[in-house]
């Protein structure tokens, strides 16, 4: 790019930053220097990196989505949280909201993310150990007590019985009085990358995916804000992919759910805005922050040229990120805390939208209020003290930078590539599809894992506390522990709970569920009705598999 397009590209910029609104705050350095809100090539000189690089807030959006980066706005601190009883985990709710967080973000136990009650018998023993156990509309109730739905942005990781726990969601605002169509949060709902990693199915892939179409149809006409789907390689990178597979993969699935919402008729400018994603950040610093910005090039290009978005909204890739957990260890524990906060500023260096911090007991158990505490200050400090915030892409054309974002773009388009050899039909859904029936995602992950650990085991890669410096002074932490008490009482909630309910009323909403799931039509409504009749989201799931069949992974060697 020339000088004359570079300086145009900085005039369209400023004028786009001039009628922002900017934040009230002090954008000067700790020692009082004047910093511009933005930084490019020198005047008159060119640079032909330019037309990859860009300006903030405009295509390609390798720099950004907003021409005010963070003078415009602070990335969103929701902290990821959930533990025993709705109770328990609406308190830890009002102390990251009084701490400073600005959304909520819901993990679930296991027997909800399986689509299972608390008194199934494959639920036993692990009921509110790793989240919130949720059995109907009544539990959200007290999930959010005194917790307005309408103000405040809820975020809920589930993907299997991802609908059941939105309509339930749906149900407790409205009991609350909320106007539903003014609410705001992310579902996460990403089907593929289970099959892919993390393995919570409940159904075969098109049962699902029908599932998925009806909540995209259902949000863009009745809830614009909310996001119907938040496109996960989070757990893509946990389960031991490469940074340029986690981007690949992740954004792959992306284009498939595209996919599904043409072959819905919807229009594109309207429904891919309410796609959102969310990623992993790792301890590669670098390798992480080149990884968030070639993720937002991918997108808008792909979203332009391959299907045929217009619109900026719709070419804007925002996603939410999490500190590795897997990096986290056991050993010497407090070593977590730097990790986490070194994984946080390359999510705020790569423009992150909202953000997670690990803390640091997670390996061990769910997080004390302490630790819990101190992940929430990790991410206020770095916005608050370092400076991050002043200026947009900061580190937008570094040599290094801008060169490990084209390696990471160039593998993901090679892995693009792949997927689509693999359909039978050209499309990217075709081939994640083939991909999950003959374990191709599953075998690359784990050809990637093995590899790090063989350097691990080799000393090649070094892990403090794990295999170099292993002396240490520090004790045995204290850690939050779940009382087997929590189990016994949510069963005898859920028992009281059907006692007193209207049988008949739910037997009717059920049966026209399965009605509707032979039928085309929406299986939305349906699904409210029976989540106002208090039908449990194992009596929900369990008439869906009755119908549909459950999942079943093929053997592999």
């Amino acid at each position: 790019m020339d000088a004359e397009q570079i300086a145009a590209g900085r005039s369209r910029w400023q004028q786009r930053y001039d009628a922002a609104r900017k934040r009230e705050a002090d954008f000067t350095t700790l020692s009082g220097t004047e910093v511009a809100p933005v930084y490019g090539p020198p005047e008159g000189v060119d640079d032909p990196r330019m037309e990859r690089i860009g300006w903030p807030g405009e295509y390609p959006f390798t720099r950004g989505l907003y021409p005010t980066g963070y003078r415009g706005r602070t990335w969103t601190i929701r902290q990821f949280a959930g533990f025993g009883n709705a109770e328990q985990t609406n308190e830890r709710y009002k102390m990251i909201l009084n701490g400073g967080g600005g959304g909520l973000s819901v993990a679930f136990d296991m027997p909800t993310l399986m689509g299972r009650d608390s008194d199934d018998p494959k639920a036993l023993g692990e009921v509110g150990h790793c989240g919130v156990a949720i059995d109907s509309a009544a539990d959200m109730d007290r999930l959010f007590k005194d917790i307005p739905l309408q103000d405040v942005t809820t975020s809920m990781t589930i993907s299997g019985p991802a609908v059941p726990a939105f309509v339930m969601y749906l149900v407790s605002a409205e009991r609350q009085g909320a106007d539903i169509t003014k609410l705001n949060g992310t579902l996460q709902t990403d089907i593929f990358k289970e099959y892919i990693a993390q393995k919570e199915w409940l159904f075969p892939p098109e049962p699902h995916l029908r599932l998925i179409g009806d909540l995209m149809e259902y949000c863009a006409e009745r809830i614009p804000a909310y996001k119907p789907l938040s496109v996960s390689g989070y757990h893509i990178r946990e389960a031991g992919s490469t940074a340029g597979q986690e981007l690949a993969y992740t954004l792959a699935d992306g284009f498939g759910y595209v996919e599904l919402g043409l072959s819905r008729g919807l229009d594109i400018d309207v429904f891919a805005p309410g796609l959102s994603f969310f990623f992993d950040s790792h301890l590669d610093f670098f390798e992480e922050i080149a990884k968030f910005r070639a993720a937002r090039r991918i997108w808008a290009r792909w979203l332009r040229d391959v299907y045929g978005a217009r619109t900026d909204k719709a070419l804007s890739l925002r996603f939410h990120t999490q500190t590795a957990g897997v990096s986290l260890t056991a050993q010497q524990p407090y070593n977590n805390v730097v990790r986490t906060a070194v994984e946080a500023l390359a999510a705020i260096l790569g423009g992150t939208n909202s953000l997670h911090t690990n803390a640091l007991d997670e390996t061990l158990a769910l997080p004390s209020e302490e630790s819990a505490e101190i992940a929430l200050r990790t991410q206020s400090v770095l916005m608050e003290e370092v400076g991050v915030t002043n200026v947009a892409d900061p580190l937008g054309g570094s040599w290094f930078v801008e060169a490990l974002t084209d390696k990471i773009e160039a593998e993901a388009e090679e892995i693009f590539a792949r997927i689509k050899e693999m359909s039978p039909d050209g499309s990217m859904t075709g081939g994640i599809l083939r991909g999950i029936e003959d374990g191709w995602f599953m075998g690359e992950i784990a050809d990637a894992a093995f590899e790090y650990q063989q350097k691990l085991e080799k000393g090649e890669k070094k892990i403090v506390g794990v295999n170099t410096l292993t002396d240490t002074v520090s004790g045995e932490l204290e850690i939050l522990r779940v009382s087997h008490e929590v189990e016994v009482e949510q069963c005898r909630v859920l028992a009281e709970r059907k006692s007193h309910r209207d049988e008949d009323r739910v037997r009717r909403t059920l049966t026209a569920l399965v009605e509707a799931a032979r039928s085309t039509g929406n299986l939305i409504e349906p699904m409210l009705e029976a989540a106002r009749a208090e039908a449990t989201m194992g009596e929900i799931c369990h008439v869906l598999r009755d119908e549909w069949g459950e999942y079943r992974e093929p053997a592999r060697f």
